[in-house]
């Protein structure tokens, strides 16, 4: 599959980064590994950002992502919480309305 050259180089910086889906990772690797063009930009840009700095952008882009599982894993807990409590509502409505009162 052929990528665009400059949907490649808008991709660097993410990937330099750390922060791109691995998808992504995988095509701009793919794609640097036969394009020049990209290859050399890749490596221009690394060469203009101190060592440092990028180590601090993995790291960030690591505490990104394990937020980012965090928070999923808690979207995850609350919806199942909610089904939850909606049906014993459900339930509990559904008891006290089939209940019929026999006048003595």
């Amino acid at each position: 599959m052929k990528i665009d050259c400059e949907i490649i180089k808008d991709l660097l910086p993410l990937y330099i980064d750390g922060i791109c889906s691995d998808k992504s990772k995988e095509l701009i690797e793919e794609h640097i590994k036969v394009c020049d063009d990209c290859n050399n930009e890749l490596q221009l840009i690394q060469k203009k950002l101190p060592l440092n700095l990028i180590e601090l952008n993995l790291n960030e882009a690591e505490a990104v992502k394990k937020i980012s599982k965090e928070w999923k894993k808690g979207m995850a807990k609350s919806l199942l919480q909610g089904i939850f409590i909606t049906a014993i509502f459900a339930l509990i409505l559904f008891l006290f309305l089939g209940i019929k009162v026999v006048p003595n």
